[in-house]
Formats: structure tokens, C-alpha cells, sequence
């Protein structure tokens, strides 16, 4: 008899599935642009509200109120970006959040515990430094959850330019950490940030997903169909007085994430490929264009790093997301029979950590509803965000860029394709058919190494022969 096999142990950001890669790489292709655009989008309302002679103009644009006052949707151009464009964003996060727990790293509680574990680290260790900094300082502790959030588009963008020879599953694992993130700070958004609660627009959101949920079992097709019902809910959450984004991410978590037989997609893959252009490209931009417009001087960024709450903010960010991130990626690897894959270093680990540190969309946003009442303070957690962000950009990309060697030897090995059969050779070792492939590529080069040789040896002894002949004529040495 053989002795039972004993499972190894499973390895922390092993190499991925071929599948699973292929949807990482589409979906950091997607929020990599959106990165930018949102870089770029920040930058520009830095600008807007800085320069002198546009100011007046970005506060009356922000300020302008538009939409029909009878259904208590008169709201300004700044509101309708945090509540209803960043819906969209939310919706594809809702698609995220389901497709990896019926499809991804989540639907494995093995596989999952590193990323949940690590999330969950990383946003009680920046709540518990804000909490720290800001209640011995005599601060508000209203910010709490301002650090707590990662932006995974700006990540992303930033780790396209300087991490890019990150290996997949890094990437991956900043994804899906990303997607968890987001699924408890959606938590925090309706558990903390919700006050008074219309019943009525409530249960008539409620009913409004549940004949969502009903279409979609029911196999009903049609945009016309869901986005208006899609408004109609939207527009009863917002009215309800829970945040109007839980509407989105409640639609995206009904979408089916699996794929039935003789489906090449399914349809949460199908409309989250339609749908996140639209959200990297044009939700995500415009809420940071009306939302980082904040207003810089030296004095400004002097208070970022003496007022308690904006002192608290930055370190939660550069400090808390990092080490919480980190020691719960390290505790879970320590303590669970999860180990670090042979390839990769703590160092490695830690460099893609600080990139978590980046925390803009979401910790706007929590950065106005938990200040909402105080206009000069939002503002200044606003400049605190951005200062944390940067800080932790730089910090990321000093250490990605002593990495980056390593990292490329990395990808060289997962890219490499000898066999030209389209499908890395690291994903065929355990096909016969490769083996054979690259035992016949073999042949053919040894073959034409043996020619070669021949050659060779050939011309060798023909010059010899030409060289010897000349040396018996002239009776001297060649």
C-alpha cells in the first residue's frame, strides 16, 4: 500500500490559473488608463481651484444645482458626482465582489483568507492610528474611516509605471485586496454614515431590486429595461438616507458571475466589460475633478501635519494601510499553512503594501460625510488624503524600483513561450503534447548544432590543409 499524500502547503501569490491571469491583466489593463485619467483629473482641479483667477469659477461650477426638486434630486454638480457617478464605480466594484466569490481567489476560503485577513488588517490598523494620533492630540474622531480606503485605480496606475515587471499574482493580490477594501468600506458607508432613514423610499428601493433580481432570474434582456429601473432605485436609495451608492453595488452583486455551458461570457463578465470603461473613464474623473479641488498654500500644508484629524489621516495612510497590510499578509503566512511563494521575497510583499497607502476616490468620499458639517475641515482632510497619497506614491516607488530586477526575471519566466503554441510554457509542464513539442524543437536544434559542427570542422581542416601545403614550399614554418 502507499502511504497517503500529504498536501503541501499552499503558497502565498503563487503562480495563477491561465484564466484567472487573463482576466487580472484585462482588468489592470482598464484600471490602469482610468489611473491616469484620474491623476489627471485630480491635477486638474488642484489647478482650477488654485489659480487666482479660476477660482470663483470652480466653487460656482461645483456649487451649481440642477435636477427635479420634487423628487429631492436638486442637487449640485459636486453631489451628483459623489452620489450618482460614483454609483457606477460602485456597481462595477458590486461585479468585482461577486465574480470573486463565485469564480476567483474568494470562492476558495483557503485562498481567500490571505486577501480578507489582510484587507481587514489594513483598515483596522490606519482606523486604530487616526484614533491614536487624533485623540491624543484632542481631534475629532469623526475621520476614523477616512484612511481606511484604498483607491485601486490610482494603485494601479502608479504600479504601471514603476512596478512593470510585477509578477501576476502581486498584481493580482492588489486587485483583489482592492475588491475586499472596497466591500467593507461600502460596510462603513451604510452602517456609519446613514442617519435618518425614510422607511418608505427604503422599502420602495427594495422593491425596486427585487424586481431587479427577479428580471435577471427571469432571463429579461434589454438596457432599456435596467437602466431606468436602475434610476428608479438609485433615486429611492438617495431618498432613503442610506448613501445612493449602496444601490449600485447591490445591482452588481444580483449580476450572474458564472458561466453556463456553451456561454463564452457570463453576464457579469458581459456588462462589467461594458460598463467600466465608463467608470474608470468618465465616473471615477469626474468625481475627483469636483471633489480634490481643494485649496493649497504653505500655510494649508502646514496644518496637514499639525492639526490632529489631518496628522491622523496621512499616517493612517502611509503608515497604518502599510503595516496593517503587510503584518496581516505576514500573521496569515505565520499562523496558517499558507507560505510565501519561492519566487518572492517579504521585501516584495511589503513594496506592493505601500501602494495600498493610496487612498483617494473612497476616502474623498468618506472625507465629506464624515465632516459634512464642517466645510473648513473636509477641506483640510481633503489636502490630507492627497498629501498621504503622494507620500505613499513616492514611497512605493522607491521601493518598487529597487525591485524591479528581481520582478522582471519574474515575468520573463512567466512570458516565456518557446514552443510558440500561444500559452506560456510555465502553464504546460504538465501536458504531454508540450513536452514532446519542445523534445522535437530540441532535435532540430541539436541537428543543426551537429551541421554546424560538421562545417565547422570541415573548413577547419581544409585550412589546415592550405596552411601546411604552404609551409613544405617555402621550406619555413607556415
Amino acid at each position: 500500500m502507499t502511504a497517503p499524500r500529504t498536501p503541501s502547503p499552499r503558497k502565498a501569490f503563487g503562480r495563477l490559473s491561465l484564466p484567472e491571469r487573463s482576466y487580472v491583466a484585462d482588468a489592470l489593463r482598464t484600471e490602469t488608463v482610468g489611473g491616469v485619467l484620474l491623476l489627471l483629473a485630480a491635477v486638474a482641479a488642484l489647478i482650477w481651484a488654485n489659480v487666482p483667477g479660476l477660482h470663483d469659477s470652480y466653487e460656482s461650477v461645483s456649487h451649481f444645482h440642477f435636477g427635479p426638486e420634487a423628487l429631492g434630486l436638486n442637487l449640485s454638480v459636486a453631489h451628483w458626482a459623489a452620489d450618482g457617478l460614483l454609483a457606477i464605480f460602485f456597481f462595477v466594484a458590486g461585479i468585482e465582489l461577486k465574480r470573486e466569490l463565485v469564480a476567483g481567489d474568494l470562492r476558495d476560503p483557503k485562498a481567500a483568507a490571505l486577501p480578507v485577513v489582510a484587507a481587514l488588517c489594513g483598515m483596522a490598523a490606519p482606523a486604530l492610528v487616526y484614533t491614536l494620533t487624533s485623540g491624543v492630540g484632542g481631534g475629532s474622531l469623526a475621520g476614523w474611516a477616512v484612511p481606511t480606503a484604498t483607491d485601486i485605480a490610482f494603485a494601479l496606475a502608479v504600479l504601471a509605471v514603476i512596478g512593470t515587471s510585477l509578477p501576476s499574482a502581486l498584481r493580482a493580490f492588489l486587485l483583489t485586496l482592492a475588491v475586499v477594501d472596497d466591500l467593507f468600506a461600502i460596510l462603513i458607508i451604510a452602517v456609519f454614515f446613514t442617519d435618518d432613514l425614510n422607511f418608505a423610499a427604503l422599502g420602495g428601493a427594495v422593491a425596486g431590486l427585487a424586481v431587479f433580481w427577479l428580471l435577471l432570474r427571469k432571463g429579461v434582456r434589454g438596457w432599456y429595461v435596467y437602466v431606468p429601473l436602475a434610476l428608479v432605485v438609485w433615486a429611492l436609495m438617495y431618498n432613503s438616507g442610506i448613501h445612493a451608492t449602496i444601490a449600485g453595488v447591490a445591482m452588481g452583486l444580483m449580476l450572474r458571475c458564472h458561466r453556463r455551458e456553451g456561454e463564452e461570457h457570463s453576464p457579469g463578465e458581459h456588462i462589467e466589460h461594458l460598463v467600466r470603461p465608463l467608470s474608470a473613464g468618465l465616473a471615477v474623473p469626474l468625481f475627483a475633478l469636483f471633489s480634490a479641488g481643494v485649496a493649497i498654500s504653505g500655510g494649508a500644508l502646514a496644518d496637514v501635519f499639525t492639526q490632529p484629524e489631518t496628522l491622523g489621516v496621512v499616517l493612517g495612510l502611509v503608515v497604518g494601510k502599510t503595516l496593517g497590510i503587510f503584518g496581516g499578509t505576514w500573521l496569515t503566512a505565520r499562523f496558517t499553512r499558507a507560505s510565501l511563494s519561492d519566487d518572492l521575497a517579504w521585501a516584495d510583499v511589503f513594496a506592493v503594501a505601500t501602494l495600498a497607502g493610496i487612498g483617494f476616490t473612497v476616502s474623498l468620499l468618506i472625507g465629506e460625510l464624515a465632516f459634512e458639517d464642517d466645510a473648513s475641515m473636509t477641506d483640510s482632510v481633503k489636502a490630507a488624503v492627497l498629501a498621504g497619497s503622494l507620500i505613499a506614491t513616492a514611497v512605493a516607488t522607491v521601493l518598487l524600483k529597487i525591485r524591479n530586477a528581481k520582478y522582471r526575471r519574474l515575468t520573463e519566466e512567466e512570458e516565456r513561450d518557446e514552443d510558440l503554441s500561444g500559452i506560456p510554457d510555465i502553464y504546460e509542464q504538465d501536458d504531454p503534447a508540450y513536452h514532446l513539442r519542445m523534445a522535437e524543437i530540441h532535435e532540430r536544434k541539436a541537428a543543426e548544432h551537429r551541421r554546424l559542427a560538421r562545417e565547422r570542422a570541415a573548413e577547419r581542416d581544409a585550412l589546415a590543409e592550405v596552411t601546411g601545403g604552404a609551409g613544405e614550399e617555402h621550406n619555413g614554418p607556415a
